[in-house]
């Protein structure tokens, strides 16, 4: 699997920043000026991407109200049906276009997920310059490689996936000869509680899998994906929405325009610590080094008297011998008189 991918100009994974990919879902709550406001707020908040859920509730599931098609799961959308929460949540097809050209017209990369074949189809004619298979697609083998067929970077949710699942869409998407796969950790709990995250899965997976690892984040703030950045994710999604007052099928788990510019703010500042691996030392710290311990003369001395430990000390600053010679100058006699606060230097010792 490659390290690393394009989409549209903007590289993704090894050697490069963190991608950052502000959701929409719902979050319109089926105003096309409130997705366009998303767009806008996403931008100024500094995600590099949006993301669009392309489905209708007929694409996506049957209008059928048995027990199978109840949602009674412990979710936040518990008492409903499948049917009625996408008619609610989806994005409508034909804004999509307009929101893709908006999106790009500031500078962010606009893709989607797509649930079933025409969803894709759909996006192939709109350009997308990538897909996002949803944590509950995983498992839909034909589906995954229908999309790999289209050459272009995939980048997989494993919100419900055994180990088992993930092999198996990396191999399907192999098997349409596409090897730009980027896999998120996910827990597919809204919100997620902070000891179901297993952050830790992230470096395995890049290990395991040789794939671009990220994270797709429904906790509440900002701690958990910057945790991941630091573990080495290199994509982090997260739902934005206006206002959680404003409710709609995914608010209790978004963020804010305050709160997404504050999480970007925080990775981008966990990115320059990270830095390198290093020993080389800056500029600034061989400056430093001045403040070190060294080898000081501490009480003034006579021509001809022997250095011992009550004469010659261990401290601060650095500008003496290194610490490492004290006993090689102990026992030693002063060429000369030496004054208190002298650095120890070889042309000092008889």
């Amino acid at each position: 699997m490659l390290k690393s991918f394009a989409l549209n100009n903007r590289y993704i994974g090894e050697g490069h920043p963190v991608f950052i990919v502000a959701e929409l879902s719902a979050n319109h709550l089926q105003n096309f000026d409130n997705a366009v406001k998303l767009i806008k707020e996403a931008k100024k908040a500094g995600a590099d991407a949006v993301k669009l859920q392309t489905y209708t509730a007929d694409t996506i599931t049957i209008d059928c109200d048995n027990k199978y098609f109840q949602i009674t799961q412990g979710t936040i959308w518990d008492g409903t049906t499948l049917h009625k929460l996408y008619q609610e949540a989806y994005t409508p097809w034909e804004w999509q276009p307009k929101l893709k050209e908006i999106a790009e017209e500031i500078g962010l990369v606009c893709f989607s997920s797509p649930f079933d074949l025409t969803a894709v189809d759909f996006l192939e004619d709109l350009g997308v310059p990538a897909y996002k298979i949803a944590s509950f697609e995983i498992n839909d083998l034909p589906f995954i490689e229908y999309i790999a067929s289209k050459g272009k970077p995939i980048i997989i949710s494993t919100g419900i996936a055994t180990l088992v699942d993930i092999e198996e869409a990396i191999s399907a998407c192999k098997r349409m000869g596409n090897d730009q796969v980027a896999l998120l950790k996910c827990t597919s709990a809204y919100p997620s509680p902070l000891e179901e995250i297993n952050l830790n899965v992230i470096p395995n997976m890049e290990k395991t899998f040789n794939v671009i690892p990220g994270i797709s984040d429904h906790t509440l703030g900002h701690a958990v994906a910057v945790g991941a950045v630091a573990l080495g994710a290199k994509i982090i999604e997260k739902h934005i929405t206006l206002s959680r007052a404003e409710g709609g099928p995914d608010s209790q788990f978004s963020m804010e325009p305050n709160e997404f510019a504050a999480m970007v703010k925080a990775i981008r500042d966990v990115e320059k610590a990270l830095g390198q691996v290093t020993y080389e030392l800056t500029e600034k710290q061989k400056k430093s080094r001045e403040h070190a311990r060294s080898l000081f003369v501490i009480t003034d001395i006579k021509k001809g008297e022997i250095f011992t430990e009550n004469n010659v000390r261990s401290i601060r600053p650095g500008y003496g011998l290194p610490t490492k010679f004290i006993n090689e100058i102990l026992g030693k006699k002063a060429k000369s008189d030496i004054k208190k606060g002298t650095p120890m230097n070889w042309d000092l010792v008889d």
